[in-house]
């Protein structure tokens, strides 16, 4: 956002116009997300899954062109040039991996989410890394309590090559626990060992969310 921008303004956008458009064209469990430690100005996160590239390109044609998204949107859409609501965004392209293809919505209640981003020093580094997951990590994961939401191969954005990830906890306590549990794994230390996937991450960056009342995941 930018500094003194209209937070809610941009809310009320995704609540009111953006998610039900999606929803009325068929994409499900539309995530919003804010800063578990909020930076100044705000960021704000969007998460939105698509069943495949085609359904993507459509509903954005649908989306556009549906006639409750454009009345609902004018406000958002016209907003003065001095009250610009945001700097930049990014966006991010991501096909699932193939162990886990859908998101997973997690039980309500009180959740904290890590987001994680591995950057790799080659694509085929990524490669591995994904097949690293697929070999064997949801497992631990879902026994140290660390439940996935998704997991994705970025295709298109910024800092490629990566990957991203993202899990859920009830609390920075539970996560905590969690890592602990999920590094003492006995399968972790197999997989963590075998030659095939070593120098598959050269940096990893991990942001702390929590999801905006009116988010679906």
């Amino acid at each position: 956002m930018r500094f003194g921008a209209d937070v809610a303004q941009l809310e009320n956008y995704f609540k009111t116009a953006l998610i039900p458009a999606l929803n009325k064209h068929g994409v499900k469990s539309v995530g919003v997300f804010k800063e578990w430690r909020p930076s100044d100005p705000a960021k704000i996160y969007l998460l939105t899954p698509y069943a495949s590239l085609e359904q993507y390109a459509a509903v954005n044609g649908k989306v556009k062109a549906d006639a409750d998204f454009i009345k609902n949107s004018a406000a958002y859409n016209g907003v003065a040039v001095d009250k610009a609501l945001y700097s930049r965004f990014t966006a991010s392209l991501m096909s699932a991996f193939e162990g886990w293809p859908a998101i997973t919505v997690p039980a309500t209640g009180p959740r904290i989410f890590e987001l994680r981003t591995y950057e790799g020093y080659s694509e085929d580094a990524v490669t591995r890394k994904v097949k690293m997951f697929n070999d064997g990590e949801y497992p631990i994961f879902q026994r140290a309590k660390l439940n996935p939401v998704f997991f994705g191969e970025v295709i298109a954005g910024d800092k490629m090559p990566r990957l991203t990830y993202l899990l859920s906890c009830s609390s920075m306590e539970e996560r905590d626990k969690g890592w602990a549990a999920f590094i003492a794994d006995p399968a972790w230390k197999k997989l963590v060992g075998d030659p095939q996937y070593a120098n598959t991450i050269s940096k990893i960056i991990n942001t702390f969310l929590v999801p905006t009342s009116y988010s679906q995941v």
